[in-house]
């Protein structure tokens, strides 16, 4: 159970209403940690802007965003971002469910490329603690990615270290959406 409750609706003012209806159009329901952090206005007002830069369309696809985002969520031990991530990687960014479930084996898979592989190898690494990313990690990045890129992968790393911790240290309740979709069946993104 969470440890700080979420606000209910009906608490929020009309700048937090409109952050939570941005974040539900994003996301396709209503997030507990958005409700909760609505206990910190400013904080959430903040979190949004990182938020809308994160996951701008940009130089990096929003699937492999969508990826790092899971399986870094995964290292961190996060279950709450880690079921978000996934289910806004299949209903949002285009990511096949296949290749979602076999993500776990990207070292090996051939639905992944080289480049994907350096990214999530980078995830793992990322969401460890203690941090252990290396250099190796970066220049096998500078392979197959800009310096761009490579910024838009940490901006999806850093992002989710601060929801991984977040979400974990309040426990925060996952909602029914993400939580469905973490049980379904292959191909069932409600």
């Amino acid at each position: 159970m969470t440890r700080i409750s979420p606000l209910p609706v009906e608490a929020l003012n009309d700048t937090q209403r409109a952050t939570l209806a941005h974040a539900e159009q994003l996301m396709g329901f209503i997030a507990n940690d958005v409700l909760t952090m609505a206990h910190w206005p400013e904080f959430l007002d903040a979190l949004k802007g990182l938020v809308d830069v994160v996951y701008a369309p940009g130089a990096l696809d929003s699937g492999l965003k969508q990826l790092v985002a899971t399986v870094s969520s995964q290292a961190a031990g996060c279950r709450y971002c880690q079921a978000h991530s996934a289910h806004g990687a299949v209903a949002n960014a285009g990511v096949d469910r296949e290749k979602l479930d076999r993500v776990w084996s990207f070292e090996t898979d051939p639905l992944f490329s080289e480049g994907e592989r350096a990214a999530l190898r980078l995830a793992v690494a990322a969401g460890s603690q203690p941090n252990a990313a290396t250099d190796e990690h970066f220049e096998a990045l500078r392979n197959h990615y800009s310096e761009q890129q490579v910024m838009e992968l940490m901006g999806v790393l850093a992002l989710f270290g601060l929801l991984n911790r977040w979400n974990t240290t309040l426990d925060t309740d996952l909602e029914s959406e993400p939580s469905a979709f973490a049980r379904s069946p292959r191909g069932n993104v409600s």
